[in-house]
């Protein structure tokens, strides 16, 4: 069962889509998260979250941006993700609710394997790749994360917005 309200899923989504949709094209067509995104999902947040959410759960929700952040420039150090994924993941966490951090786990899993079966099944289809050759992700061995983090937040509030439907 998802914690985030149906009302909130609905303010977060039309903010979060197109956002995430440029994120997803950007890392695919660059390899590059642009902090422009970065901060326009963060200010609308500050904004969006004050219509959508309690004032004590709206403040709180900076403090899941500050952890992500740390975790991600670590993984970062380590070599696990580049730094517009940690940038990213730590703008989308104010957008997930507390109690669904096991539910968003469990779903970037999921788009990520489905994201990464498919980039790989596209970069292999000549017809695509003749009409996005300019694309870097079709050139590396490395991965577009923006493509399952966009597609996993979607995904996220798009459940929240249905889930009493």
């Amino acid at each position: 069962m998802l914690q985030i309200t149906a009302t909130s899923a609905w303010w977060f989504l039309p903010l979060a889509t197109p956002i995430a949709l440029w994120v997803a094209w950007s890392d695919m067509k660059f390899m590059k998260i642009p902090n422009k995104a970065v901060g326009s999902l963060l200010a609308g947040f500050a904004v969006i979250g004050l219509i959508a959410l309690p004032l004590p759960d709206y403040l709180w929700r900076y403090s899941h941006f500050a952890v992500i952040l740390v975790l991600g420039f670590a993984a970062n150090m380590a070599g696990l993700i580049g730094a517009g994924d940690a940038k990213f993941a730590a703008a989308m966490a104010p957008l997930v609710a507390p109690g669904d951090a096991g539910v968003m786990m469990y779903l970037l899993a999921a788009v990520l394997l489905g994201a990464f079966a498919t980039h790989r099944l596209f970069r292999a289809i000549p017809a695509v790749r003749a009409r996005t050759g300019d694309w870097v992700s079709w050139q590396q061995r490395d991965f577009p994360m923006g493509l399952a983090l966009g597609g996993a937040l979607i995904f996220y509030l798009a459940l929240g917005a249905f889930a009493g439907v």
